[in-house]
């Protein structure tokens, strides 16, 4: 029988003292719904063996860690950017702006931001680093990973009830089949992005 070993924790991304938010986005690749983002200052100290990229963990696990996130962070935030906005700057810079948002909201300034993947734009004058899958190797980027995906999820579940037929409480507004063939055969929302290639032009209309 093979020893199962335990994972390391993630080191916190930042020197002490410095403060550092850990930033990341949910919900990009997404037909519906409002992209979500979060920015997450963890103690200097901070260790736990479960914390990973929030693509990597259950349902279960994410909203535990949630919880502790959120207890136990110096300050953390979540950013909202709606399918509306999205539809007017496009996706990319809806990402930015979202986590422009959750910084915005922190109780604490940063000193310095760390953001996965390999966009980003300034926030002032706070240095930052991108960090290409950061989520999977720092612990402050997947904090936010964690926060931005549970609190979207939640909100997908919200407005799922409003227009059941697709599905958001299971694909949670990504493009699958189901999602797809819903969006043929009862047209689009108003939580649906319009710029997204949804189905062919001549399938679409307005629910």
């Amino acid at each position: 029988m093979s020893k199962q070993v335990e994972r390391q924790p993630l080191p916190v991304c930042s020197l002490v003292g410095v403060n550092e938010a850990g930033c990341d986005e949910a919900g990009r690749g997404c037909l519906a719904g409002s992209v979500f983002a979060a920015a997450v200052i963890l103690p200097d100290n901070y260790s736990n063996s479960l914390l990973n990229d929030s693509k990597q963990l259950t349902e279960k696990q994410r909203d535990f860690l949630r919880r502790h996130i959120e207890a136990e962070a110096v300050a953390w935030c979540v950013g909202v950017v709606t399918a509306g906005e999205i539809d007017k700057i496009n996706i990319l810079r809806a990402s930015i702006l979202a986590m422009h948002r959750a910084l915005d909201g922190l109780s604490v300034r940063p000193g310095a931001i760390a953001v996965d993947g390999n966009c980003f734009t300034p926030y002032g004058s706070v240095p930052y680093n991108t960090y290409v899958k950061g989520d999977g190797r720092f612990a402050n980027i997947a904090a936010a990973s964690i926060l931005a995906k549970t609190h979207r999820d939640e909100e997908m579940r919200r407005i799922h009830e409003l227009y059941p037929q697709y599905g958001w409480d299971v694909n949670k507004g990504y493009p699958t089949k189901a999602h797809r063939a819903a969006i043929a055969r009862y047209g689009i929302t108003p939580y649906h992005r319009q710029t997204f290639r949804l189905l062919p032009p001549e399938q679409l209309t307005l629910f």
